[in-house]
């Protein structure tokens, strides 16, 4: 056949890995192209050096001074490895990565020319940023906007360009990006951290916040992917009718990676190595053609920019390998989406993992402190943290049963439920000698040999103590971890910093020492966020009737969700710790919100157009067959035909049934859609979205998909779940 699914499935049939060349160890190719310590040590002065390095492990600004030195260095670095540009590299509200390269080539009056690059350049740019979204900050035409070296996270050779990571602020000083609020959020804290870790280590001065994203995605072969507009416009499937062979047989988790598959990985993590992601995991995932990657855990910030740069890296490599990638949180209907799980934790710069149990009873109480008083902050803000992780791809997966519900809770494993209930018992006030002892020998002392053996994660819970980390496991595949991290950072802050001051109070008033001044904090602590604490099935109704007896949120939707994040209670957590103000709070709530009805109003028009201009035009060509079949059957047997075509009569009806069925869905969507357009109020917009357009998406996908099951093969247009998710 002449179609262009026969032409895709043909064409991927075809492939051969293509050929990879691996040529040195990773360790030493690791970081080759980045502005690290070390090129550091060799292209720039001295005092520059240390003014750079106080800027990435203190916070301290750098002089403009010796910006000009830096510049030059960086330049003749860059320039070695065959740079030829650079750019502010920036992550403005879009969901994806911003870049405007300029030379370093300029010319003299003389008409000789020279490769410059200065600190000014170096550290300030003003993009136009007008077509940025806003959130009503600024207006349209009011295009400045400036970006500005983020020096915590290190410049790096993106093919020929020297990429410098930069934050992007508005005119009047108001971020548009994802980076600044992160920023923000991670020196609050530090800064509320560092004093409460002092109380077990006076050395401290310093708590890192460390993150591990696993990335899950899909990999389709590139010829099959444009032979679908859904996917090439949405990035997944909006309709197909469900293999017969999906993953109920679960024999593509962890199996064998297919061979065009590993080149790709293998390309993948190659270039990885050069650019500093410290890429180490890879495996197939529980769906057909899907796979995950994982790195080594890193400086929040850093892991941050180098997911972002990961998810861009492997769009590019993936078209040398005739893939294309998939990060929807839910592209194929009837088996899993795709997730980013965000494992969580705070080192200090002692070397101490706070989450981490220790081998003095002083550590694990250091290890309790910090882990309740993160439940008790997933307690206080559970709505908000919501709210880091809605999106309208996120909403498919949520509570699917392949996925963390909706709603969230904190699963921390049978072990340490009887820890906490232990600690719950304790006696008000001060502590006997006795009760210390038995305390810190029965309860606190075995700790460490309990998360030895506590290696039971619960799936179905979104926010999981997994060992010496949290794993928040709802976080989108497509999200930009910095969202999340964002809010979990600051929520944790603001409740460390809620701590100290209840401990001091205790300590200076009552005349505590401070174990029973802790310690007392934290038993009323166990007692007020038991609530979220929650160690069953999260996919079960039991639950859901359960959380809503506990006041816990149930938000399956996006709009729904959102509204946490203008709450007075948001708000006011935001703007006490100095990262997001009230103005840039709302202005981020409406682009989240424009950002979902968009997505809706392109998923609406790509499923009218696929169905009116592919479907039902194939679905009448076979019907035009079946007349003819049912015409000449008539034409042999006379009045006795029916006897012999009524299959064929049913099967035109039931056509004719899906085809009118499938106009009026289209007919009665637009119209919710024209409706939907014409309100201002972004939210009654959105919610009119997902409220009256969304779900004629499930009318109309329902009986395209029947028709898939009708029409003949070779006449079906689209290419099939069979085809795309078994083709190797």
């Amino acid at each position: 056949m002449s179609t262009l699914r026969f032409y895709a499935v043909k064409e991927s049939l075809g492939r051969k890995p293509i050929p990879v060349q691996e040529p040195e160890r990773r360790s030493d190719i690791f970081e080759r192209n980045v502005f690290n310590e070390s090129s550091m040590r060799q292209y720039l002065t001295k005092d520059s050096f240390q003014s750079v390095m106080s800027a990435m492990e203190k916070g301290t600004k750098i002089d403009r001074n010796l910006a000009d030195h830096i510049s030059t260095g960086m330049k003749e670095w860059a320039i070695t490895k065959g740079a030829t540009h650079y750019t502010h590299w920036f992550q403005p509200l879009t969901g994806a990565t911003a870049e405007k390269h300029d030379a370093f080539f300029e010319t003299m009056e003389n008409g000789h020319a020279i490769e410059k690059f200065g600190g000014t350049q170096l550290v300030q740019q003003e993009p136009d940023a007008s077509s940025f979204p806003s959130g009503g900050i600024r207006n349209t035409f009011e295009t400045r906007g400036y970006t500005a070296w983020d020096p915590s996270s290190p410049a790096f050779i993106y093919g020929t360009t020297l990429c410098i990571p930069t934050v992007f602020v508005s005119y009047t000083g108001e971020a548009l990006d994802y980076k600044t609020p992160l920023l923000r959020a991670l020196q609050a804290i530090d800064h509320a951290a560092t004093s409460v870790a002092k109380y077990f280590d006076k050395n401290v001065t310093k708590v890192n916040n460390t993150l591990g994203w696993e990335q899950e995605y899909f990999l389709i072969d590139s010829a099959m992917a444009a032979s679908r507009p859904d996917i090439s416009l949405a990035g997944r499937t909006l309709l197909g009718h469900t293999a017969a062979k999906g993953q109920q047989l679960d024999d593509h988790y962890f199996g064998s990676i297919p061979s065009r598959v590993l080149n790709f990985m293998r390309h993948l993590e190659t270039e990885c190595m050069y650019l500093g992601i410290p890429v180490k995991t890879r495996h197939n995932e529980v769906a057909p053609n899907q796979f995950e990657l994982a790195p080594i855990f890193e400086e929040t910030n850093l892991a941050v920019d180098h997911n972002t740069l990961l998810m861009d890296l492997m769009n590019k490599i993936a078209e040398k390998h005739h893939f294309k990638v998939l990060f929807h949180e839910k592209p194929f209907a009837g088996v899993n989406g795709s997730g980013k799980h965000n494992n969580w934790s705070l080192a200090t710069n002692t070397g101490v993992n706070l989450l981490g149990p220790g081998t003095t009873p002083t550590k694990n109480l250091q290890f309790l402190t910090f882990f309740i008083n993160t439940i008790k902050a997933v307690n206080e803000y559970e709505d908000l943290l919501r709210a880091s992780i809605a999106s309208a791809g996120n909403d498919h997966r949520l509570g699917a049963n392949e996925a963390p519900p909706a709603i969230v809770s904190v699963f921390i494993g049978s072990q340490l439920t009887d820890v906490l209930d232990e600690l719950e018992k304790v006696t008000d006030g001060k502590l006997s000698p006795q009760e210390k002892t038995d305390l810190k020998l029965n309860v606190v002392g075995k700790i460490p040999e309990i998360l030895l053996d506590n290696t039971d994660r619960n799936r179905t819970s979104p926010f999981a103590f997994t060992g010496n980390k949290f794993e928040f496991r709802a976080v989108g595949s497509t999200a930009n971890c910095a969202n999340p991290m964002t809010v979990l950072n600051a929520i944790v802050a603001k409740q460390l910093l809620s701590f100290k001051k209840k401990v001091d109070d205790l300590i200076a008033n009552k005349k505590m020492k401070k174990d029973d001044a802790i310690f007392n904090v934290l038993r009323e602590y166990i007692k007020e966020s038991k609530r979220i604490r929650f160690e069953g099935d999260g996919y079960g109704e039991a639950w859901e009737k359960e959380a809503a007896k506990r006041g816990l949120s149930n938000f399956r939707s996006t709009p729904e969700a959102l509204k946490a994040k203008v709450s007075k209670k948001s708000i006011a957590l935001f703007e006490e710790l100095g990262i997001l103000s009230k103005v840039e709070m709302e202005a981020r709530h409406e682009i989240e919100l424009e950002e979902y009805a968009m997505r809706i109003q392109i998923e609406g028009r790509i499923l009218g157009d696929i169905a009116r201009n592919h479907i039902i035009p194939t679905a009448i060509q076979y019907q035009n067959i079946l007349l003819e079949n049912v015409q000449g059957l008539k034409n042999i047997y006379g009045t006795e035909f029916k006897e012999f075509a009524g299959e064929q009569m049913h099967l035109i009806e039931k056509i004719s049934g899906h085809i009118s069925k499938i106009n009026k869905g289209i007919t009665d969507m637009i119209g919710e859609r024209k409706k939907a357009n014409i309100i201002e109020d972004p939210e009654e917009r959105a919610f009119a979205y997902c409220d009256n357009v969304k779900p004629y998406f499930e009318i109309i996908r329902y009986h395209c998909d029947k028709m898939e099951l009708l029409v003949d093969d070779e006449l079906w247009p689209l290419t099939k779940y069979r085809e795309l998710l078994f083709t190797k």
